[in-house]
């Protein structure tokens, strides 16, 4: 057993993905920009998926992304200011959806309907 822990050594509670991670990822001036996320706490993350499929179970399938091993998505998220790396989340924001629609306006009573309900 090693005494010593290195950088991109994980934490006896971190789950070690298989391979390098699906990491979402988005247009930038040069290349290709590294999206990062907050958890609900407020915290900047780096964001990687096992699998493309649940990156786009999560985010859409017309999500660009691009694959980066744990230790290169750590190094690249550190200077952002993002030191937490976040596998497989799950969307936990309600979807947008449309305003609900306004009742229908009613006609200011006649005085025929008024008769009625008194």
């Amino acid at each position: 057993m090693c005494l010593f822990l290195y950088d991109d050594d994980p934490e006896p509670e971190e789950r070690v993905p298989a391979g390098p991670l699906y990491v979402p990822a988005r247009p930038g001036p040069a290349q290709v920009v590294v999206r990062l996320f907050r958890t609900p706490l407020g915290a900047r993350t780096a964001v990687g998926f096992t699998s493309a499929e649940r990156l786009a179970a999560t985010l859409g399938d017309a999500q660009p992304w691009i694959r980066l091993s744990a230790p290169a998505l750590r190094a690249v998220a550190r200077p952002l200011g993002a030191q937490l790396l976040t596998v497989d989340p799950t969307l936990t924001a309600r979807p947008a959806s449309a305003p609900p629609a306004a009742p229908p306006a009613s006609a200011p009573p006649t005085p025929e309907t008024a008769a009625r309900t008194v």
